[in-house]
């Protein structure tokens, strides 16, 4: 039986359309009751028994049998060594990447990570002092695929903005290690690596353990397992997002080679059966050529089963009216990677509020923003974009207010500190700014 991808499609001008279309995108983030009792187990587990139990639990899920954490700790030497067993077009691949990556954000850091601070007329300072998190995890996934790049993308920020310490986890299903992932941890600067997985380590390194230090920030994708981890342990520990599945959104005024767009929806269908890759343009015949490329180019795709089942259940070709309207159906769906496939970007892109990260132009592949381009490929899915935004340096630092006020500062503020106080009943908040008056008044019964 030959295997077929065929999106569905939609019409912004049929009467059904936004029946069809809020179809299309559903799709619910509520974790299985089933994964988050047993999620919630784990975590007990592992903040009650540390080690022994991440142990009990690598060697039931991954396969891997220790007796001791120490076994599952990579060295900073055999990193290395990881690094140099590659090939050489692979090391100078991750360099570049890597230095890509890290000339962005330190840019990033630059523009908006910096301290400040000004002093008022009378004499009081007000700003904001920066500073990086202590120590910070990275789960960076493994099993069906492996990924060097979002250890890359997820270390490389965090050493930018001047974390001390960064702890990456990392299953090793079956014990085999990929050598590109532990490569570019060496490049990326991780402090201390562990072969562990799943809800355990993401407890290990919020609890901490007597081999593992509990972090400040757990960051980086993982399966469901992982995201109701992380979704549990928020509070205890900072994380970064609850990701979903992949998502693209294309939006193409017909100019574009439809062999280049196909191979587009492509790149994140074949994440997973549950990724999501949208077409939104106001040309019925290019729509027509995207299908045909999409026909012929699928049995070539060593992953066309997980193509072939996103595209068909979860995919769209959608014919709007104008490339106006075509934004505005972006900006409602706010998707993670929004590529703008036109001969002028730059028209669009004012008309474009929510997405994860927008590529612009015919040669601006989703894949390169994945791997090289700079930018973090750390992105709000779901439509998450509407009020989330990138993994970056911002991410791993927090911020605290600075105030010095001056005595005659104190004058001034003392006294609509004190008034506000009375108003809520709080004497000794009043109290505490009257007594730095000049002239210190008789405490007041709170009105």
């Amino acid at each position: 039986m030959t295997l077929t991808a065929s999106p569905a499609r939609l019409s912004t001008a049929s009467a059904s359309f936004e029946a069809e279309f809020k179809a299309r995108l559903h799709w619910s983030a509520q974790a299985d009751a089933a994964i988050e009792e047993r999620v919630g187990d784990i975590l007990a587990d592992v903040q009650q028994r540390g080690d022994a139990a991440v142990l009990d639990y690598t060697a039931r899920f991954d396969g891997v049998h220790a007796n001791s954490m120490t076994a599952l700790e990579l060295t900073q030497a055999e990193l290395k060594a990881a690094f140099d067993s590659i090939p050489a077009a692979q090391r100078e691949a991750l360099q570049a990447a890597a230095s890509r990556v890290r000339s962005y954000h330190e840019a990033q850091k630059k523009a908006g990570g910096e301290s400040w601070s000004y002093r008022d007329e009378d004499g009081t300072l007000l700003g904001q002092k920066v500073t990086p998190l202590d120590r910070v995890g990275i789960y960076v996934p493994g099993g069906k695929a492996t990924y060097p790049s979002s250890v890359l993308m997820n270390a490389i920020p965090a050493h930018v903005a001047g974390v001390a310490e960064i702890i990456m986890v990392v299953p090793t299903p079956r014990g085999e290690k990929n050598a590109m992932v532990l490569a570019a941890a060496f490049v990326a600067g991780v402090s201390r690596a562990f072969t562990i997985g799943g809800a355990q380590a993401v407890a290990a390194l919020a609890y901490g353990t007597a081999t593992i230090p509990k972090v400040d920030k757990v960051t980086g994708p993982g399966n469901a397992y992982v995201a109701a981890a992380k979704r549990r342990v928020f509070g205890v520990v900072g994380i970064d997002m609850i990701a979903g599945p992949s998502e693209i959104l294309v939006l193409a005024d017909g100019t574009t080679p439809p062999d280049w767009v196909a191979m587009d929806l492509f790149s994140q269908a074949e994440h997973d059966e549950l990724a999501q890759s949208i077409l939104l343009c106001p040309d019925a015949t290019y729509i027509e050529q995207v299908q045909l490329s999409i026909d012929r180019l699928l049995p070539r795709m060593p992953r066309r089963e997980i193509i072939a089942t996103s595209l068909n259940d979860r995919g769209a070709l959608i014919l709007t009216r104008s490339m106006e309207e075509a934004c505005a159906i972006s900006n409602r769906v706010a998707p993670e990677h929004l590529e703008v496939s036109s001969r002028a970007p730059q028209r669009w892109e004012p008309l474009l509020k929510h997405a994860g990260a927008i590529f612009l132009g015919a040669y601006t592949s989703e894949s390169l923003g994945d791997y090289c381009a700079g930018p973090n490929h750390v992105l709000p899915t779901s439509g998450t974009a509407r009020f989330s935004s990138p993994l970056g340096v911002y991410d791993f630092q927090k911020r605290s207010s600075l105030i010095e006020v001056s005595q005659t500062g104190a004058q001034t503020l003392g006294l609509i500190a004190a008034e506000l106080a009375y108003g809520e009943g709080l004497q000794a908040h009043a109290r505490a700014a009257e007594l730095r008056l000049d002239v210190v008044p008789p405490m007041r019964d709170s009105k």
